[in-house]
């Protein structure tokens, strides 16, 4: 019995149609995605050194994880505007980032924030439970605080706070959602 001749440009183009398949509708969902406005209200961006950042240790916990409010408070003496997403990590008392960096929530679609002088937004930072992960995928450590990067900017503030971090990558126990309006100065 004779073996049927395998037909490689057909194999070839159903395993394009296949990838375009998948990646028309991911090039789509991220063309959609928000651009940050230009401009937005004629201010500024929010520059690092013109914010106090802290954390509102007033958590809410839940099964697993806790969440709390990371606060940009506007001290530059203008107005300026901020958009998406902090960038947040854990670290020790020498300053090393422990573990993964937060990963982004898509819980909430980032909006442009306005603040006044003394004004403060908030994105929200939830800390999951390190001892849900096995100890050889995390290797649990006691962390000093946060690193955050307000969002669009290159220049951190370090936020004082212990907890108890991963410091091998891998494990995703940080998360953070985009900034939002907190409070009017």
């Amino acid at each position: 019995m004779r073996r049927p001749q395998t037909d490689w440009k057909r194999i070839i183009g159903v395993a394009a149609l296949a990838s375009a398949a998948v990646f028309v509708p991911l090039a789509t969902l991220l063309a959609a995605a928000p651009a940050p406005p230009a401009g937005a209200a004629g201010a500024p961006g929010c520059a690092t050194s013109g914010l106090v950042v802290w954390l509102d240790t007033e958590g809410i916990g839940t099964a697993g994880a806790t969440y709390y409010n990371l606060e940009f408070t506007n001290l530059s003496g203008r107005t300026c505007t901020m958009y998406a997403y902090p960038g947040v990590s854990a670290i020790n008392l020498a300053g090393g980032q422990l573990g993964s960096a937060a990963h982004y929530s898509s819980l909430k679609r980032p909006v442009v924030v306005t603040l006044a002088d003394g004004g403060t937004a908030t994105a929200v930072v939830r800390i999951t439970d390190t001892g849900v992960y096995p100890p050889s995928r995390c290797h649990q450590v006691q962390a000093a605080g946060l690193r955050v990067y307000p969002p669009d900017q290159l220049t951190a503030r370090v936020v004082p706070f212990p907890f108890l971090a991963c410091s091998r990558s891998g494990p995703i126990f940080l998360n953070v959602q985009p900034v939002e309006k907190g409070t009017s100065g």
